[in-house]
């Protein structure tokens, strides 16, 4: 019972300056409210790179050509044509724990049709290419492997390149010409959106990677190899047993740098999501420090408060009144209004990341996790900056405070 009437003497206090109530819980208003929206567009940013990342497919591990040293020189991945289709033909028949294959060769290339010509990026895939990107057709087929075998002329278009050649037209069945040698649209890839860089994953062009290798660009060897493995527990051992298959068969002998470079899905998506989490990091940290303002205007007021109702402290000890009902009664003023600016800061702080997600385009994703870590954080301001000015009111001398003017 003497805990709500504490509690209500509080609440008494605070209603009767409103006006200063409201102002000293402006602080953490605007402190969580800038703390959940920053924290909801750095987690939606991560979250829509997650999202891209996992577009590569399921279980992907990348093996690209080059990334090795001659001379002192260092090349790049795809820097040198070190790898061939019999590496790819390897990696399927003989790493235990692939499930699929699909050597790669790029090119950019103009592309014509219906008198209109687009640039676009040229990809020399395998058969098993979109079951490994998880990526479906939205209308037509996907090559065979007699097609691959053959070095047929025939492809798959994004709809970017549906869009620019065949404005609204049925693309399956009709022809484009690369570098004057037409190939048949057997289908049209799903619409996949922005990449993690910004590209259009829409502008691209899929045919038999024979096809581009001898009609096309006329090279000898490949630039990549994407490789499925049959689930996440078995991803490292792939990327293990593909590093040792690799050297062998280029005949790389110890200490020996490799001529290639294999990236598992995992660390690509690390790499895409550090700069996310560094941002969200910064923009929370940057957001908390008006928290911590509004935690010193909350200690600010109530040491106020506590010189203003001196002589109400020593009449309240006077009638009986413990030191520990002076204290709660001042933590607890302090902890509402805390709690209060919390609750209102993270109503403020949802709506601006549902504004900024709509005006700006900026995707946002408040979880419950920062919600309920911003109500706490907002019971812990006011009880760090509410218990020195609680303590000093409960150890008043009665005697002094009933002096005081």
């Amino acid at each position: 019972m003497r805990f709500f009437a504490t509690f209500k003497i509080a609440l008494r206090a605070l209603r009767r300056n409103k006006m200063r109530s409201v102002l000293t819980a402006l602080g953490i208003i605007i402190g969580v409210g800038a703390v959940i929206a920053m924290v909801g567009i750095g987690n939606g940013a991560k979250s829509q790179v997650e999202a891209q990342i996992a577009s590569l497919g399921q279980n992907v591990v990348l093996v690209f050509s080059g990334n090795f040293s001659s001379s002192g020189a260092r090349s790049g991945w795809g820097g040198a044509g070190t790898m061939t289709i019999d590496d790819a033909v390897a990696i399927e028949r003989e790493v235990p724990g692939v499930l699929a294959v699909s050597p790669e060769v790029r090119a950019r290339q103009q592309v014509l049709a219906n008198g209109l010509n687009w640039n676009t990026q040229v990809l020399g895939e395998g058969i098993d290419y979109l079951n490994i990107r998880d990526w479906p057709l939205s209308d037509g087929a996907m090559f065979t492997d007699q097609d691959v075998r053959s070095a047929a002329k025939v492809c798959i278009i994004g709809k970017t390149i549906a869009d620019q050649l065949f404005p609204n037209e049925d693309v399956v069945g009709q022809s484009l010409r690369i570098r004057n040698i037409p190939f048949k649209i057997l289908g049209v890839l799903t619409s996949k959106g922005l990449s993690v860089m910004g590209q259009d994953q829409d502008d691209v062009l899929v045919v038999p990677y024979t096809s581009l290798m001898k009609r096309i660009s006329g090279r000898t060897n490949i630039g990549s190899v994407t490789v499925q493995a049959q689930s996440p527990a078995v991803s490292a051992n792939v990327q293990r047993d593909i590093a040792d298959l690799l050297r062998q068969r280029h005949r790389m002998g110890p200490g020996r740098d490799d001529d290639f470079t294999i990236r598992g899905q995992q660390e690509i998506a690390d790499a895409a999501t550090a700069t996310t989490r560094t941002m969200t990091v910064l923009l929370g940290a940057i957001a908390g420090v008006s928290l911590i303002v509004g935690g010193i205007g909350i200690m600010n007021i109530m040491l106020v408060s506590v010189t203003e109702r001196t002589r109400e402290i020593g009449i309240r000890m006077a009638v009986g009144a413990h030191a520990r009902d002076i204290l709660l009664q001042f933590l607890i003023e302090a902890i509402t209004l805390s709690l209060l600016g919390g609750i209102i800061g993270i109503a403020l702080g949802v709506s601006a990341a549902k504004i900024l997600s709509a005006v700006a385009g900026w995707p946002t994703l408040i979880s419950a996790s920062s919600i309920i870590i911003a109500v706490l954080f907002s019971a812990a301001i006011g009880i760090f900056f509410g218990f020195y000015p609680a303590r000093k009111a409960a150890h008043l001398d009665p005697i002094e405070a009933l002096r005081y003017e």
